[in-house]
Parts: C-alpha cells; sequence; structure tokens
C-alpha cells in the first residue's frame, strides 16, 4: 500500500544572519579604510629610537623627495609658492601642524629651510621618523 504525505516538503534556506554577516563586514572594511595613509609620494624616512604619534586639529602632510621636489598634501608646489600655500593652509584652522617627510638620503638644508620656513609661519613643524 503506498501512503502519500498531505503536505509536500519544500528546502528552505535561513537567511535571517546574512544580514549581521554583511553588517560585520561593512562596518571592518570602513574600520580599516581609516587606518591606510594617504600620502603616496614613496620616501625612506629616516631612522629614530624613540617616535611619538601626534595629533592636532589640522594636519599638513610636506614631503621632500630625494631630487627635491616639494610636495603638499600630494600635490606638487615648487619652494618659492610654499610659503604662500602654507599661510593659505594655516588660515582655514587655527591650529595646524606640519608633517615633514623627508628622504633620508638627502641633505639637511632643505629640511632647515623648511622648519625655518615653519618658524617665521608660527606653525609647529615634525619630521617624520620611522622606527627601528
Amino acid at each position: 500500500m503506498k501512503i502519500e504525505r498531505r503536505k509536500s516538503r519544500t528546502s528552505e534556506v535561513y537567511t535571517a544572519s546574512l544580514n549581521d554577516i554583511m553588517f560585520f563586514l561593512l562596518l571592518f572594511f570602513l574600520i580599516i579604510s581609516t587606518m591606510v595613509n594617504p600620502s603616496v609620494i614613496k620616501l625612506l624616512l629616516p631612522k629614530a629610537s624613540n617616535s611619538e604619534q601626534t595629533v592636532s586639529k589640522q594636519t599638513i602632510n610636506l614631503a621632500v623627495t630625494k631630487d627635491l621636489k616639494y610636495y603638499l598634501n600630494d600635490e606638487e608646489v615648487p619652494f618659492d609658492k610654499l610659503e604662500i600655500k602654507l599661510k593659505i593652509l594655516m588660515n582655514r584652522a587655527k591650529e595646524t601642524t606640519v608633517v615633514l617627510r623627508a628622504d633620508n638620503t638627502i641633505t639637511l638644508q632643505p629640511v632647515v629651510d623648511i622648519i625655518d620656513l615653519g618658524n617665521k609661519l608660527k606653525i609647529k613643524v615634525i619630521l617624520a621618523t620611522r622606527k627601528d
């Protein structure tokens, strides 16, 4: 005797937990993307045994490459126009810090010139280094 079921069975995929998984993936990628350094200029920074991380209200990135090209926030600027651009950026925020990323193969004079320029404009200049 053949017995048939009254209700037919259907297979079903439980998808309620997929929302949670997608939320955690989105959160993970948002957190990781804020940790990425926006500076794409390749430099070999000088070494330092003790380095500190400082945080200010506005940070201006100034890079000096080994062929003495100056990049202000990833935009190439000639040295004679650097003072004008720094004044413009300084007027936007009260507390401004310039993070100087200089290649370790250049001489000391371009670094001193930038620090003098920062003293003239009363801007805090920090030299970026890498840990040993």
